[in-house]
């Protein structure tokens, strides 16, 4: 496969036309969310000038109507895909139709899942995926990508928050203010390549959160001994002093965490490996501006 390379057209065509099997890192598309918008884009010749007529590069209006129909009929006739699409992706898209009806949406999620069955094929088993989409349809998509991917392969549902406020009430609305999209992130295999993330953390929060201070200055804390993947296995402790003492499997007690201001919120169970923490993040929605982790 090419690379630095600007593939022009549908995308389906170009995955099936260019892009071999388990060759692609890292997958992002950002589709249209059946917003009822056109988008268009305007083709110029090679001096420049706007040629003669814009044409429509796609409409995010949906119909079920003949094309839906035939990309319906691939994804669950093996006759038809010839054993390119998984069983449970035919299964579950045949239930959605059966479910929702012939509409607009359901036009959507038969366009989406032959182009999601294509991504997967190109990815690599330590590629990951992230399809970002709107609530309207995020829980639709989510179970196709189960289909797909495999339930285990989910890794997160990243919620953007695009607005700090919608003014839904001031337009007569009966519903909370909608104000984020949603990004659905698999990986198609148990290692995917990953690089953890840190975030400075908001100064308020270090004092609230790390009260207790070393006489050297670090700042730490102590928290539950209930952690995931086993963290209880060695068992920290404070002692009345105050100093972190360290007990085996057995005694109950609570770790220590260590602040590193130069490395962001990081946990130090005693004498093991440190674990990033994400139990108490809000990825969207922080207490204060503090950022992404």
């Amino acid at each position: 496969m090419q690379t630095n390379v600007l593939y022009y057209g549908d995308n389906l065509d170009i995955l099936r036309r260019y892009v071999p099997d388990a060759s692609v890192d890292l997958i992002y598309l950002d589709p249209p969310f059946n917003s009822n918008r056109d988008y268009n884009v305007i083709f110029r010749d090679e001096s420049g000038n706007r040629s003669d007529a814009q044409l429509l590069a796609f409409e995010d209006t949906w119909h079920w109507g003949p094309s839906a129909e035939s990309t319906y009929r691939y994804l669950t006739n093996t006759a038809h895909h010839e054993g390119h699409v998984p069983d449970k992706v035919s299964t579950i898209i045949a239930a959605l139709r059966s479910g929702i009806g012939n509409n607009q949406m359901m036009a959507y999620l038969v366009e989406m899942t032959v182009r999601l069955v294509e991504l997967h094929r190109v990815l690599k088993p330590t590629g990951s995926l992230y399809l970002h989409c709107d609530p309207t349809a995020s829980h639709y998509l989510k179970l196709l990508l189960d289909s797909i991917f495999g339930p285990v392969n989910f890794r997160n549902e990243i919620a953007w928050k695009r607005y700090g406020a919608h003014n839904d009430a001031g337009q007569g609305s009966r519903h909370f203010g909608r104000v984020h999209d949603v990004i659905l992130f698999y990986a198609n295999g148990p290692t995917p390549e990953w690089q953890q993330l840190y975030t400075a953390l908001d100064p308020h929060d270090v004092e609230d959160r790390f009260r207790h201070v070393e006489p050297d200055g670090r700042r730490f804390a102590t928290s539950p001994m209930t952690g995931p993947g086993g963290a209880g296995r060695r068992k920290g402790t404070l002692s009345s002093s105050g100093r972190a003492t360290r007990g085996l499997g057995g005694i109950a007690g609570r770790p220590w965490s260590v602040w590193n201001p130069r490395a962001g919120f990081t946990i130090r169970a005693p004498d093991t490996l440190v674990r990033s923490c994400t139990s108490r993040s809000r990825v969207g929605f922080p207490s204060r501006m503090c950022g992404l982790m």
